[in-house]
């Protein structure tokens, strides 16, 4: 089935006044479920490989048959696998943002879903950390390259009064990949718990939870069948390629000579990356911070080890699950909120709200209760900054840059970011350890990291404020 072509520019401009999803015809709906999908299966890889991190760096790290890996080095390897994720994660936004804009929104999108979808599957058979590391940033190339041509898409289909509700929607259901990969991990939890997986294996490697999870983070790679098939180029970006514009389409040296769009760029990277630090680099070491609390109570009940660690898996999985229900409304609220008061202010309650929230859950969280209302409050706090860099990059950069601009912002940043993760892992390893009087370094250094979301804070007096303006053209 063949989805209607999509609408003229000229639809975009009639005057509505009831709910903004009635202004949506059937194509309109197309592009927003598929580009929602897209990003969808991307976030529920990147969660795979946050939920299944601590496992994998027991088996893979250097270790003594029956114990686990020195704690010095899980709080090393973890987050520098981290970090070498989120480096491909930059380096593929840079390279297929500028490819969206030069050769279209729609084939690069199919593109990214294939590598980020076949390299997740390849994290299954790793055998140490440098290969499964090498297969994270193969991974974070696709992941990188999704997120700003799905939204560069979203944003010149839709209609201009229904573009950044579309938008904080398309970002809001990134929270059900994100439940969907903590569903899997206490399934596979509980299978683990009950002894189901102790006699697979593959070449001699043993068949463990998290191997799974990256086995079915393969799944994504069959949207690229109806990307394919049914969904066309916008008509703004086909107008610019008609027009000649040759090779402004998507360049980084006419990004950075127009002082208009080098401001907006340099603006957008820096809020970005106060939130990607705050999130990759604390928000996500929330799971690890827990762990060994979940691994001490279930130890304490005399439990075999193949049921502690499924039962910890269920724990981390629950979590993860509060978190992103949380961030589901967050990201939402944030539409709403920017619609009513402008994308600055909204910004403003958000980086605020994730400095408290954030430092509240590293300080305070111990007990089993607490999960369940303070990490929903803190993915709340987080994530909704993630609702605004969905709807306010677009807004800053024109069609023939626009997926070039957006990538710029969000994927630069997580150059800057991923010193978050090895920072948390140097300040826990180094800084706040037992030998300096620390009893749990990783609250001190969450806490500590917090101040990250003060640098998006200050960067908002200089940033545009776009509301109920037009894309620029």
């Amino acid at each position: 089935m063949h989805a209607e072509l999509p609408p003229s520019p000229d639809d975009h401009s009639l005057p509505f006044n009831g709910p903004w999803y009635k202004e949506l015809n059937r194509y309109h709906w197309f592009v927003l479920i598929i580009a929602a999908l897209g990003w969808l299966f991307d976030t529920m890889d990147q969660q795979i490989f946050n939920l299944a991190r601590v496992p994998a760096m027991k088996e893979l790290l250097p270790h003594e048959p029956g114990e686990s890996p020195a704690k010095e080095l899980m709080n090393f390897y973890g987050p520098l696998a981290t970090s070498i994720f989120m480096i491909g994660w930059a380096t593929g936004g840079l390279i297929f943002g500028v490819l969206g804009d030069r050769i279209g929104r729609a084939k690069v999108m199919m593109w990214t879903i294939l590598i980020y979808s076949v390299c997740t599957g390849l994290s299954a058979f790793s055998v140490g950390f440098w290969d499964f590391a090498f297969y994270r940033f193969l991974t974070g190339l696709g992941v990188g390259g999704e997120f700003a041509v799905g939204v560069s898409l979203v944003a010149e289909v839709m209609p201009n009064r229904a573009r950044p509700f579309a938008l904080g929607l398309l970002q809001a259901l990134s929270a059900v990949g994100n439940v969907s990969a903590a569903v899997m991990m206490i399934t596979l939890g509980q299978v683990e718990s009950a002894g189901g997986l102790e006699h697979l294996a593959v070449a001699e490697t043993p068949i463990k939870a998290w191997r799974i999870l990256f086995i079915v983070g393969t799944i994504p790679a069959l949207l690229a069948i109806f990307i394919r098939r049914n969904l066309k180029e916008p008509e703004t970006w086909k107008t610019q390629v008609d027009a000649g514009v040759g090779k402004q389409l998507g360049s980084y040296s006419e990004l950075f000579s127009n002082p208009v769009y080098r401001k907006n760029a340099l603006i957008g990277l820096t809020l970005a990356s106060s939130g990607i630090v705050g999130l990759w680099g604390i928000g996500f070491f929330s799971f690890d911070l827990l762990s060994p609390v979940f691994r001490k109570h279930f130890e304490s009940l005399g439990l075999a080890e193949n049921v502690v660690n499924g039962k910890v898996a269920t724990w981390v999985g629950i979590t993860s699950i509060m978190q992103n229900i949380g961030g589901f409304f967050g990201i939402y609220a944030y539409s709403h909120m920017t619609s009513i008061f402008g994308r600055k202010p909204a910004f403003a309650v958000s980086f605020v709200a994730a400095i408290f929230s954030t430092a509240l859950v590293f300080w305070t969280l111990d007990e089993f209760s607490e999960i369940f209302w303070m990490i929903p409050m803190m993915g709340f706090c987080q994530l909704a900054l993630f609702g605004g860099y969905a709807i306010y990059f677009p807004e800053l950069f024109p069609t023939r840059l626009r997926s070039t601009g957006i990538s710029f912002c969000y994927n630069v940043g997580r150059y800057v970011a991923a010193a978050g993760p090895f920072a948390l892992g140097l300040l826990t390893s180094n800084v706040f350890t037992e030998a300096n009087g620390y009893q749990d370094g990783m609250r001190y250094a969450g806490v500590a990291m917090c101040s990250v979301f003060l640098i998006g804070l200050m960067v908002l007096p200089f940033a545009p404020e776009t509301k109920g303006k037009p894309l620029p053209e």
